[in-house]
């Protein structure tokens, strides 16, 4: 795989960006500004539509905070965190839209949800996009086993 869509990342990396990201979305809603949002809604979009690799809290992980470190003792896969970083673009471009429209009770929603997602992954590593992906995948698995026609039976 490239560098810029890695299957396994370090799990350091994401918790780093959450971290920033926690800042981002806190700033965003003491000043109520949706331009701030849609940057980030951009970081978003990089990191889960072209790759971790070119996601720019990533970069600043890898350039600033990985060399002082030990390597990680494991690496975790790299879908389910693009997943979530999908996950946060769809709320930061409501936000946005939201911001942006003169309706901020959805902009102060939609950057609430995603503040809140950032907070857990950041300060406990609990990453709700990813469990959405997990969860998704396992559902998906189980609907396409019982979706399979049983012999004599006409589908």
């Amino acid at each position: 795989m490239s560098k810029l869509s890695p299957t396994h990342v370090d799990p350091r990396g994401p918790r780093f960006a959450a971290w920033l990201t926690t800042v981002v979305l806190a700033v965003v809603l003491l000043t109520g500004s949706g331009w701030l949002l849609a940057v980030q809604a951009v970081v978003f979009a990089l990191g889960a539509f072209i790759g971790l690799g070119v996601a720019p809290y990533a970069a600043l992980y890898r350039v600033l905070i990985a060399p002082r470190l030990a390597p990680p003792a494991e690496r975790e896969a790299a879908a389910p965190v693009r997943f979530a970083q999908g996950v946060g673009f769809v709320f930061a471009l409501v936000g946005t839209i939201g911001y942006l429209a003169g309706a901020p009770t959805v902009g102060i929603v939609a950057t609430s949800a995603a503040l809140i997602a950032a907070f857990l992954n950041a300060a406990f590593g609990l990453c709700l996009g990813c469990l959405a992906y997990l969860r998704g995948r396992l559902l998906l698995s189980r609907f396409s086993r019982t979706k399979t026609p049983h012999k004599g039976v006409p589908a």
